[in-house]
């Protein structure tokens, strides 16, 4: 027995299923042209039940672009970024444009061969984590002839356009949060962060107020890879017994952060009075603790929405006036953690 070869649908098969010429075809998929609301119907319902996809790539090949636009993050285990997605596409779901995700591991190398390959496929646009990147990425950013938005940072300059908030003014207003409180033994738990930038920089401006009130980390411990919160736990336990006299945490996520409020309650430790802590990111799926840890919100979806309205006003009118330098300002959550004077 013979087994024909796979082929992918073609405008000529739902002509004939359909029962129109296939440019008629090709007008009703398009949405373009004066067709007949009883013909557009017979052709959508033959493309539907062949499972019909257009070729679009065929179509780019006259424009030079495709409906894509090339979403460039760090992470999806961490669950800052699903957040920002769920922003990009709450906007361009209402366009023609359709996100692709393409994820670097905070690694400058693979920040290249990533950007390198969606470029190739020539998208409409680009949104990509951070403002630090390779020379190579930069090249690649400035020279692509579409928008291009630099999300989750605005401590720095942009190759086209930015939206984030200040990590440094985070740190500083942290840092003045917690000795308002009266905390002045401090240990500080994190990520290590000559890749993560975002976090290096909120750390710099921590550290920063600190000594400006002649305040010092007195302990600190960095962590990479694994789960977050058995970390937190583990890092708290061991900063503690290395150092009794702290009296407050800061840990540069919510979820090393909720490892060590765990901890914390079941050593039966006084929150926030022997100890006070807090994190970063304002993560909802930490609201169920039995403990509400302070914490910043990050604007996540925020960010993920004005960065697609921004590249979906561009592409509409390109010599339109867009805001392209957009910082926004996150929040303190003292919740059960932090003291609040």
């Amino acid at each position: 027995m013979t087994i024909e070869p796979k082929r992918p649908l073609t405008l000529r098969d739902v002509s004939e299923a359909s029962g129109v010429s296939e440019m008629t075809v090709s007008r009703v998929l398009r949405n373009r042209g004066d067709v007949s609301d009883s013909t557009r119907e017979r052709v959508l319902a033959a493309a539907k039940e062949l499972g019909y996809v257009p070729n679009k790539i065929a179509g780019a090949l006259a424009s030079s672009r495709v409906n894509l636009v090339a979403v460039i993050i760090p992470s999806l285990s961490n669950m800052v970024f699903p957040e920002v997605l769920t922003g990009i596409n709450q906007v361009l779901e209402d366009t023609e444009l359709q996100p692709v995700v393409g994820v670097t591991d905070y690694l400058p190398e693979k920040e290249e061969r990533v950007l390198y390959e969606m470029l190739s496929w020539r998208p409409s646009g680009v949104i990509i984590a951070g403002l630090e990147h390779s020379e190579a990425a930069k090249a690649m950013l400035k020279n692509a002839g579409i928008p291009v938005v630099e999300i989750m940072d605005s401590d720095g300059t942009p190759v086209d356009a930015m939206v984030g908030i200040s990590h440094r003014r985070a740190g500083r207003e942290m840092a003045k949060a917690i000795l308002k409180a009266g905390y002045r033994h401090i240990g500080f738990m994190g990520t290590k962060m000559p890749l993560d930038h975002r976090a290096r920089k909120r750390f710099e401006g921590f550290t920063e107020h600190l000594a400006k009130s002649g305040v010092e980390i007195e302990d600190r411990a960095f962590y990479s890879g694994g789960s977050a919160l058995a970390k937190g736990r583990e890092m708290t336990a061991e900063m503690l017994e290395r150092s009794p006299e702290l009296d407050f945490l800061y840990y540069s996520n919510d979820l090393i952060g909720a490892g060590g409020l765990l901890y914390l309650m079941e050593q039966g430790i006084d929150i926030p009075g022997q100890i006070g802590l807090a994190g970063f990111n304002g993560v909802e799926l930490l609201q169920g603790l039995p403990r509400k840890l302070a914490t910043m919100d990050a604007c996540r979806a925020e960010i993920g929405r004005t960065a697609a309205q921004i590249v979906a006003a561009q592409l509409e009118d390109p010599e339109a006036e867009v805001e392209k330098i957009v910082t926004l300002s996150p929040k303190i959550t003292y919740g059960d953690t932090l003291r609040r004077r």
